[in-house]
C-alpha cells in the first residue's frame, strides 16, 4: 500500500494516483496516513519549486523540481517528470507511455500535426516531455495520420453523431464497470426503457433536424439483449425518426454471442446497420467461465459465420489482454482462432482494474494469477493483425490498465469505425442517449461541456423529463 502525504496543500492529486496506478497496478493507495503502508511519498509545495520524497524500506529518495506556478500545465509536466524518476527507480521499470496518464494520448501528435509540425519534431516532444518510448510514439503518430484521413469527410462544425444505450446484459463480467443490467432480473422494464428512451431520442430528433447525422452507434451493454421485436422497434424508431442522408455509419454492438440468433441479425439488416460487433474477449474456453461470459468458444464462431452468411461485410471483434490467468500462448491461441474467422475490425483492450468490478471488489480471490498484459502479447495482437490485412486506426488508454499498455483497434482498408474515432480525439458533438451516458458538445473554438444521464434504470425512466431537460440546457444555441 502507498500512502500520499501534502505537507502544505494537496494539488495534482490526479495525476499523482494515475502515475501511482501505473507503476503499483493493484495497490491500494491512501491519502494522508502512513498507516498499513510500505512506501509513502512525501510532497512539499514551496514558492518556487516542488519537492518529492519517497520513504520505502528504510531509505529515503528526495529531489526537488523548479516550477512556474502561473503556468499550471508546464509545473504540472514538471512535477510527474520527476516524480516518473523516481518511481522508475523504485520499480526498476519503464512505463510504455512515459508520464502520460490521461485516456486519450493521440491527440497531441493529431494536435501537432494540423499545426504543421513534422513528425521528427513530436516524436522529439513526445520522448522529451511525456517520456514516451519510441515505439508508442510511432504508434501514435501513424495512428494520428490515419484519423486525420479517415476524418477528411467528417462535417464537425455543422455534423453530429449519436449514441443509443441498451443498458443491458445476459450477464455482468468480472471485469465490468460499465452501466450494465443482467436481463434475467430486468426484462420486464425493457418496454419501459425503450418508451422512456424513445422520447429522449424525439427530443433529439428535433432539436438537431437541421444538422447532419454522421454516425449512429448502438452501445451498451449488450444492445442484442432485445428482443427480435424490441431491436427492431428501436431501429424503426431511429430511422424515422432522424435524416439519414448524410450518415456514414451505423453500428449495432451485437457484442455478446450468447445474445445472438438469426432473427436478430435478420432484423439489423433491414435497416442501414453496416457495422456491428461480435465480441469474445478471449478464445480460451476457461477464461470465459471465469470471467462469467456463459458462452462458448463454439458459440462465438457460429455467431460470426451466421453474421457473414447473412451478409454483414464490416464486424468487429474485441479482444481482452491481461484476463486472470491468460499468458502469451493463449493469446497466440485465441488470435489463430481470429485469423481463421477474418474479422475486418479488431478491438484489441488492456485489462483496466476498474473501483465497481466484480475483479477489484474479490481481487484477494484472483490475487495469486497471472493478470497483466505485456509487450509480448501486444506484439503478437498487432503481427495477427496486420496478418489478416489491418492497421492500427485508433487508440485510448484508461486508468490502472494491466501492463500500462493501450486499448487499439485495428481495421482493414474501408472498415475503420468512424464513431470511435470521433469519440476518443473530441472534435465533433456526440449526442447520447440513454441511461448512462454522456452526451459532449465540441464548440468551434475546442472547449467541450457535457451532460449526463443517470445510470440507474428505474430512475432514468422516472426522470426522463430531467434527462431531456439537461440537454435542452447544453443545447439551447446549438
Amino acid at each position: 500500500m502507498t500512502a500520499i502525504l501534502y505537507e502544505n496543500e494537496e494539488n495534482f492529486e490526479y495525476d499523482i494516483r494515475g502515475l501511482l496506478m501505473a507503476f503499483y497496478p493493484g495497490e491500494p493507495i491512501t491519502v494522508g496516513t502512513e498507516e498499513g503502508c510500505d512506501r509513502s511519498l512525501r510532497f512539499l509545495y514551496e514558492p518556487d519549486g516542488i519537492s518529492v520524497t519517497l520513504s520505502a524500506g528504510g531509505k529515503e529518495t528526495a529531489k526537488r523540481v523548479r516550477v512556474d506556478y502561473a503556468d499550471r500545465k508546464a509545473a504540472k509536466s514538471a512535477l510527474k517528470r520527476l516524480l516518473y524518476a523516481i518511481l522508475a527507480q523504485d520499480t526498476g521499470k519503464e512505463l510504455p507511455w512515459g508520464t502520460l496518464t490521461g485516456i486519450r494520448p493521440v491527440k497531441i501528435p493529431m494536435a501537432m500535426l494540423e499545426d504543421g509540425k513534422e513528425e521528427e519534431e513530436i516524436r522529439r516532444f513526445m520522448q522529451e516531455e511525456y517520456y514516451v518510448s519510441p515505439e508508442k510514439t510511432e504508434l501514435s503518430i501513424r495512428i494520428a495520420e490515419r484519423e486525420r484521413e479517415i476524418l477528411r469527410s467528417i462535417d464537425y462544425d455543422r455534423g453530429y453523431s449519436l449514441y443509443v444505450g441498451i443498458p443491458f446484459c445476459p450477464t455482468t463480467c468480472l471485469y465490468c464497470s460499465f452501466t450494465s443490467y443482467p436481463l434475467e432480473k430486468w426484462a420486464d422494464q425493457v418496454d419501459r426503457y425503450l418508451d422512456a428512451l424513445f422520447r429522449e431520442i424525439e427530443y433529439t430528433a428535433e432539436t438537431f433536424r437541421d444538422r447532419k447525422l454522421n454516425a449512429v452507434y448502438i452501445g451498451g451493454g449488450t444492445p442484442t439483449t432485445l428482443t427480435s421485436k424490441q431491436a427492431e422497434r428501436l431501429l424503426a424508431k431511429l430511422k424515422s425518426s432522424f435524416s439519414l442522408e448524410d450518415l456514414k455509419e451505423w453500428t449495432v454492438e451485437a457484442g455478446r454471442p450468447d445474445s445472438i440468433t438469426e432473427e436478430k441479425l435478420e432484423v439489423l439488416r433491414c435497416f442501414p446497420v453496416d457495422r456491428i460487433s461480435i465480441n469474445p474477449q478471449t478464445m480460451k474456453q476457461e477464461t470465459l467461465d471465469l470471467i462469467g461470459r456463459r458462452h462458448t468458444v463454439e458459440q462465438t464462431e457460429e455467431a460470426f459465420r451466421l453474421a457473414r452468411r447473412l451478409g454483414f461485410d464490416n464486424i468487429n471483434m474485441d479482444l481482452i489482454l491481461g484476463l486472470p490467468g491468460e499468458l502469451p500462448a493463449d493469446v497466440e491461441r485465441t488470435m489463430q482462432a481470429l485469423l481463421k474467422l477474418g474479422p475486418d475490425n479488431l478491438t484489441v483492450h488492456s485489462l483496466a482494474l476498474k473501483r465497481a468490478s466484480r475483479l477489484n471488489q474479490l481481487w484477494d480471490q484472483y490475487a495469486g494469477m497471472p493478470m497483466e498484459n505485456t509487450w509480448e502479447m501486444m506484439d503478437l495482437t498487432a503481427r495477427y493483425a496486420s496478418r489478416m490485412g489491418m492497421e492500427p486506426y485508433y487508440l485510448y488508454r484508461q486508468k490502472n490498465m494491466a501492463g500500462n499498455f493501450e486499448n487499439v483497434g485495428y481495421a482493414a482498408e474501408g472498415k475503420a469505425g468512424i464513431y470511435n474515432i470521433l469519440i476518443m480525439e473530441e472534435k465533433q458533438t456526440i449526442v447520447a442517449c440513454g441511461a448512462g451516458s454522456v452526451s459532449k458538445r465540441v464548440y468551434a473554438d475546442g472547449r467541450i461541456e457535457r451532460c449526463d444521464n443517470v445510470k440507474d434504470v428505474a430512475l432514468y425512466i422516472e426522470k426522463i423529463d430531467e434527462m431531456i431537460e439537461r440537454k435542452r440546457r447544453l443545447f439551447t444555441d446549438f
